[in-house]
């Protein structure tokens, strides 16, 4: 089982899309090795998740494990940005 859960609304498999999920997998790579599950969702095939999420805007990410639930808009390639929001530590220290 994961100790992240990740739920992530696109707007089709549009190259922004396509970038979004790339930046997100490329930092919990990164950041969270394997301990991370993501769920993609795309808000054109599946509208009644996205209006029981309460997703205005895409791309949106929920955090729904570890609680508390966050949510963040953006293309998420800014890993610290995503780390703070989000509030999860990562599992091993990387230097540069």
């Amino acid at each position: 089982m994961s100790n992240i859960l990740l739920k992530l609304f696109v707007a089709g498999q549009t190259p922004k899309s396509a970038q979004v999920i790339a930046n997100l997998f490329r930092v919990c790579e990164a950041e969270f090795a394997n301990q991370y599950e993501v769920e993609i969702i795309d808000v054109l095939e599946q509208p009644q998740r996205a209006e029981q999420a309460q997703i205005l805007v895409t791309p949106t990410l929920i955090k729904e494990i570890p609680l508390p639930m966050r949510r963040l808009i953006g293309d998420f390639s800014d890993a610290e940005k995503l780390r703070a929001v989000l509030k999860i530590q990562p599992t091993t220290s990387f230097t540069t």
